[in-house]
């Protein structure tokens, strides 16, 4: 399976106006198995349940993906991703970023502040603490797949067609 995202061109869409987000629900999940030759090489999966956050209610997405078999001896992965976002929105409130890849390591956690049009950048690696201004409507890894199949069904899509998301 290839699995691909073309970010070009930019269509601003206002949330506040937008229908309800209906085309995912708490409770689903999906597993990918990714092979290569005849090989199993790894598998990701994203997991949806409600949740709060800070007594706000979200969906809670969940990605998990590692390597299994041969291809973890010679290429060790193993990503966590989470997001929490506006269930009625579908924006991101906190994304949170754990991965370890061969060798290398991320530990981030993004605070979204739409309002204010910032997000703030806690690295738990380092310690160190940044903001960052963002563009409206921005989303991030994990929210972007439920934010595209709300407000982008495949049935309006035409081949080769390109959206346009902030992250």
């Amino acid at each position: 399976m290839l699995l691909g995202v073309n970010v070009v061109l930019s269509q601003e869409i206002n949330p506040s106006k937008t229908p309800p987000l209906d085309s995912f629900k708490a409770g689903e999940w999906f597993e990918y198995r990714v092979n290569y030759l005849f090989f199993k090489a790894s598998y990701a999966s994203l997991e949806l349940k409600n949740d709060t956050i800070n007594g706000v209610p979200v969906i809670h997405a969940k990605g998990y993906g590692k390597t299994t078999g041969l291809a973890r001896l010679f290429f060790k992965v193993e990503d966590h991703y989470e997001s929490y976002f506006n269930p009625k929105t579908g924006m991101p409130l906190r994304f949170v970023r754990d991965i370890y890849e061969g060798g290398y390591t991320k530990n981030v956690v993004i605070n979204f502040d739409h309002e204010q049009n910032i997000a703030v950048v806690d690295n738990k690696k380092t310690g160190e603490q940044k903001t960052f201004k963002t563009q409206p409507n921005v989303q991030d890894m994990i929210s972007t797949f439920y934010y595209l199949r709300n407000f982008f069904p495949k049935e309006a899509m035409k081949v080769n067609e390109n959206v346009g998301i902030n992250m």
